[in-house]
């Protein structure tokens, strides 16, 4: 069972979060109260897109555990539209931990048909890696790009995450994060809607820094 050395390091991977979630809930001592904007603060015109709210329902929120959240349709001339949502959790101490949109979004009667990784070079250098995900209900597919971000972090693993999560609440006694998604139809291909999320979240970084904490 334990011959491959790819399924040690899995166990051992897996064993070490199991461990460590452990102890970060069993820590009691509280978080810093770290200072942000709200999420409504984010522009609702970035570039040439243009953003309306569309709250979700509250048991849904209820149900994440969400500290503060956005879900808005940004929309172009000519272009498909992009949903936003953005979900802040101040603290993941005590059970209200960040839902991956893998675990989410069959839920919801979206099957996966792929799952990689996105380079996104920013605007003012540097790059991001994140998830890119593609899913599909019936005849109808999305593109969807997300990460976590949060404490000085853009990470696309969920293991990862959780390891750095961990980490800081130890050394820096902060677990509060981000999550970010990006979807849009891919009606008119997959080039395309891989390019307009591309050119949105180039648009998109800068303004998160004033509402994710560093």
């Amino acid at each position: 069972m334990f011959n491959c050395p790819g399924q040690i390091r899995f166990w051992i991977t897996a064993g070490v979060l199991v461990g460590a979630s452990f102890l970060l809930n069993t820590m009691s001592h509280g978080e810093p109260v770290i200072h942000r904007q709200p999420l409504r603060m984010l522009a609702y015109n970035l570039g040439v897109w243009t953003g309306e709210e569309r709250p979700v329902q509250e048991k849904i929120v209820q149900a994440v555990g969400v500290s503060d959240y956005t879900n808005r349709l940004y929309s172009t001339q000519g272009g498909a539209p992009i949903q936003l949502y953005i979900g802040y959790y101040s603290s993941q101490r005590t059970g209200d931990t960040i839902h991956s949109p893998k675990n989410c979004l069959p839920g919801t009667g979206w099957d996966p048909i792929y799952a990689g990784y996105a380079t996104i070079p920013l605007q003012y250098g540097g790059q991001i890696v994140v998830n890119e995900y593609v899913v599909q209900q019936d005849q109808y597919k999305q593109l969807v790009f997300y990460w976590y971000q949060g404490r000085g972090r853009v990470i696309a693993s969920e293991y990862w995450a959780k390891f750095w999560m961990v980490a800081d609440a130890i050394s820096r006694n902060r677990t509060d994060s981000a999550l970010i998604r990006l979807n849009t139809s891919m009606s008119d291909g997959e080039m395309e809607a891989r390019s307009r999320l591309l050119g949105f979240t180039r648009v998109l970084f800068p303004h998160l820094d004033e509402l994710i904490p560093n």
